[in-house]
């Protein structure tokens, strides 16, 4: 029923009132007081009134955030005196799916043995209904203002920017009033909150932000801020228009947060190139599982100053365990006023790296029969997420999908010649091991 990012599927078919009930529900058994929100979506409304109404038929109260930024959500959980934040939400999947994302207090989302409880309850159909003097009650609150001020707290800028904030029709509206705030001059694109994303698919790829790339590059724009529906991710632009990459971005903002001595939670599939441009001040890179849920489990580890996805997840866990999307765009901005990120880009070496997927019908004996080769042929091997290769100037990883029928390879090395070469042995193992 969960993934590592809640529950998300088509509305209707996957994910329906009843399923919002259920989890209401489940949630409500020891839950006295619970945060709910949504983003843009038009499903949401149906969806939140119906977890509601499980929430408080179990006696739950619940403090209604209306549409909001998951984020924006995590972070009120604790300062609302509250047992759990729900977050109605697909992130950033197209406009015909819509999703349930469960927090914690402390801002990070339920790992995976609280997801399990929920999981048997609403299996089990084990609520605990009140009687009728017994019911929560449902007050509405708007916790923007909060978030806006934790985030201008946060970030010091040495000066203001001209920044465009495309907010892909989603919830992310604290990042324009946060950078304003903190004397950036902000233009949009796509702020008008819209579940059906008119204006660009909801997630933030260099394919869907070509406008926001192109408007920055021809403008006197310093920066340009790209968000999901729910504003959990993060992807930047600088001035040039050049589209920062996730191992970039992440190679960023990790140098900025950790110190000699620190370390930086990062998944799998994360770049070289984090490590290298790391290494020369004394931080280390350690991998997770692909997926936040991970990243901030490790993050709340202590000496772990910064945890981070290329996909756009970004985690200060001194400030909150949920990935913050607005809190990322004022982190750059900050970075871009004290010295311009074109001219920090060339500071990274980056490396070429080989992605392809191979079909089968049959993925977790294929993944069996992968580790059991690679456990026999090679050295260094990480069983986290999938099979990764450490090969000293190279790796690869076969990580089964999630949701299709694929395999999928990733290979990278310091040279050209080299991450082809790995990537072809890799793409080999891998086609062996379907063939049986």
């Amino acid at each position: 029923m969960f993934g590592t990012s809640g529950i998300r599927g088509p509305v209707g078919d996957e994910v329906t009132a009843d399923l919002a009930l259920a989890v209401g529900r489940a949630v409500g058994v020891d839950a006295d007081r619970v945060v709910v929100g949504r983003d843009a979506r038009e499903s949401g409304q149906l969806l939140v009134d119906a977890l509601t109404a499980g929430l408080r038929e179990s006696g739950a109260d619940v403090v209604d955030l209306g549409v909001a930024a998951t984020p924006t959500v995590a972070r009120s959980v604790r300062p609302e005196a509250a047992d759990a934040g729900v977050v109605v939400t697909a992130s950033h999947n197209p406009a015909p799916d819509n999703g349930i994302k469960l927090w914690q207090p402390s801002g990070q989302a339920y790992d995976a043995d609280l997801r399990e409880t929920i999981t048997e309850r609403i299996q089990t159909d084990a609520a605990d209904l009140r009687a009728w003097d017994e019911l929560g009650e449902r007050v509405h609150r708007d916790a923007r203002e909060r978030h806006v001020g934790a985030l201008v707290e946060a970030v010091d800028l040495a000066e203001g920017l001209s920044v465009v904030v495309d907010l892909g029709n989603g919830a992310g509206g604290v990042t324009v009033e946060a950078l304003q705030r903190l004397g950036c001059d902000v233009e949009t694109l796509n702020a008008q909150p819209d579940g059906s994303f008119p204006g660009r698919p909801s997630e933030p790829t260099p394919e869907n932000c070509t406008s926001l790339a192109t408007l920055v590059a021809e403008t006197d724009a310093d920066l340009g801020i790209a968000h999901d529906g729910d504003a959990d991710r993060m992807r930047a632009v600088a001035a040039d228009g050049t589209f920062l990459s996730g191992d970039v971005t992440l190679a960023l903002l990790a140098r900025e947060a950790a110190s000699d001595g620190e370390r930086v939670a990062a998944p799998v599939d994360t770049s070289l190139a984090v490590d290298d441009h790391l290494s020369a001040t004394g931080v280390t890179v350690e991998r997770t599982p692909v997926g936040d849920v991970y990243v901030a489990e490790r993050a709340s580890e202590a000496g772990v100053a910064f945890g981070g996805e290329p996909s756009g997840a970004w985690i200060w866990p001194d400030e909150t365990l949920c990935p913050d999307g607005p809190l990322a765009a004022c982190k750059v901005a900050a970075l871009a006023a004290e010295r311009e990120l074109t001219e920090r880009l060339r500071e990274i070496e980056t490396y070429p790296i080989r992605r392809d997927s191979l079909e089968t019908s049959e993925k977790a004996a294929v993944m069996d029969r992968v580790r059991e080769r690679v456990l026999a042929e090679y050295d260094d091997v990480t069983t986290l997420d999938g099979v990764r290769v450490d090969l000293g100037d190279a790796w690869f990883l076969l990580r089964a999908s999630g949701t299709e029928s694929i395999v999928r390879i990733t290979a990278e090395a310091r040279d050209e010649d080299r991450a082809a070469a790995v990537f072809t042995e890799a793409h080999d193992l891998l086609a062996d091991a379907i063939d049986g």
